[in-house]
């Protein structure tokens, strides 16, 4: 493809999502894909509206708690509220999965992260990202650390969420508003 086609495809795209999703919609969709915090004038670039407007549903999302801002470098800079994000994830799995399936799936994840510390022969995604910084290992082989490495901390990540579904399952299953999301 080549860049014109490229352009002229992220125009259509970016037409057909200011058609169909509110500013509201678009703000919180590209906030809550975010990785690290951003000021309002990018969250507010890649979501086709105006800074202003940018701010000022930011404003309604932290009111809301889905959103959370820090101070950085004499900006205000927009994240994703953890605490929100772990919740909704959390229900999500209550949602999709049975004790017994979350069980499952907890095991499931204890041996994908017992496999990685034998075959690689160290504690932590840390000691692996280490290990590839090294010297001696290739290219290659530093790209596999750092891709398993990163697999890792997902799957204890997902562990963590799915311990917590299984630790409080009777509970946000039998009253679903204990759990607010």
């Amino acid at each position: 493809m080549s860049p014109e086609e490229a352009s002229n495809d992220e125009s259509a795209w970016g037409g057909t999502w200011k058609e169909h999703a509110s500013a509201f919609d678009r703000v919180k969709s590209v906030t809550m894909t975010l990785s690290e915090p951003q000021p309002a004038p990018w969250i507010a670039e890649e979501s086709s509206v105006s800074p202003n407007t940018a701010r000022d549903h930011l404003r309604r999302l932290i009111d809301l708690g889905v959103v959370t801002a820090t101070e950085k470098g004499g900006a205000r800079r927009y994240y994703p509220d953890p605490l929100y994000t772990r919740l909704r994830d959390v229900r999500e799995l209550l949602r999709e999965t049975t004790k017994q399936g979350l069980s499952e799936r907890a095991a499931d994840l204890k041996s994908d992260i017992a496999t990685w510390k034998a075959e690689y022969d160290v504690d932590s995604p840390d000691a692996l990202r280490e290990r590839a910084a090294a010297d001696d290992v290739s290219v290659e082989r530093a790209y596999e650390f750092v891709r398993i490495a990163s697999d890792w901390e997902l799957a204890r990540y997902r562990l963590s969420l799915v311990q917590d579904a299984i630790e409080n399952y009777d509970t946000w299953t039998s009253d679903p508003s204990s759990l607010t999301v």
